[in-house]
């Protein structure tokens, strides 16, 4: 059997924080700067993703930061830990890098880390990854999601082509939560007031009761798991959508802190996958 080439340790970025905006109650917004992104590209998606690297509380490394020398000289609980989060905009000519945190008080590690985030501070992260942007060729769009896929969904929003069909969801907490940005002419989009209401189930229930329209639809749907796989198996199952038409998946999990799920997500989707494949 060949040997399998070793996995390169991933290179860590850094940018500094130029300016923090606070958009919403709960929602922060840092733009980050700095001759670390000279050779960052995030212009081909719009679901474009960095996972943020925090150092575990106590724990400091030596300068200059070095993944490799950090993983070969560090036990593994003292390795950086990270948060992923969606890049909202990526200014080419100014270099500027925009990304927006989702806060709940003291709850988490990112949001609080963001909401404290003063201008100067550095901030060392891996990315981009990505995989979505809004098809030109398809016949009408569909875009769902929580506070945490909020971002990519203005992203695609704002690269629709003129005239695009869309029927946007978006699940917030309140009227409070709902944000402004540029929309094609004719393209609104459809704010769920969560309330009491347990998470997604108003999101669930907006999409369910959307007369789907006809034709090839190209959809990007992400949150909480519980919900899209609710929304996966209407989808799929009701609708025919075919798996390659859809970006689906949660964001994050009920109940489970983001180490868990993470540990747990692609299981979880495949075994999702072929429950619903196998009573289609």
């Amino acid at each position: 059997m060949a040997e399998q080439p070793a996995r390169k340790t991933p290179q860590a970025r850094e940018a500094q924080v130029v300016r923090v905006e606070r958009i919403t109650p709960h929602m922060v917004r840092l733009v980050l700067g700095g001759e670390g992104l000279e050779t960052f590209d995030a212009t081909e998606f719009t679901d474009h993703y960095i996972k943020v690297l925090f150092a575990p509380e106590g724990v400091s490394y030596p300068e200059p930061f070095d993944m490799a020398r950090i993983r070969e000289e560090f036990p593994r609980e003292q390795w950086p830990v990270t948060r992923t989060y969606t890049v909202r905009a990526w200014d080419p000519a100014l270099r500027e890098l925009t990304v927006d945190f989702v806060v709940h008080g003291d709850a988490g590690l990112a949001g609080p880390w963001a909401a404290r985030a003063r201008t100067g501070e550095t901030v060392r992260f891996l990315g981009p990854g990505g995989g979505y942007a809004p098809d030109p060729a398809a016949d009408w769009h569909l875009l769902a999601g929580d506070e945490s896929a909020l971002p990519a969904i203005a992203a695609a929003l704002e690269r629709m082509p003129a005239g695009a069909v869309v029927h946007a969801f978006v699940e917030v907490s309140g009227a409070e939560e709902e944000q402004k940005f540029l929309t094609p002419e004719g393209v609104e989009v459809t704010w769920l007031h969560r309330g009491d209401r347990p998470v997604g189930e108003a999101l669930v229930e907006a999409v369910r009761g959307l007369d789907f329209p006809a034709g090839d639809v190209s959809a990007f749907v992400h949150g909480e798991a519980g919900c899209v796989k609710e929304l996966r198996r209407h989808l799929r199952m009701d609708h025919g959508v075919p798996r390659e038409r859809l970006s689906i998946s949660g964001y994050w999990r009920l109940g489970q802190d983001d180490e868990t799920w993470r540990a747990t997500k692609r299981e979880w989707n495949a075994q999702v996958e072929a429950e619903q494949e196998q009573t289609a």
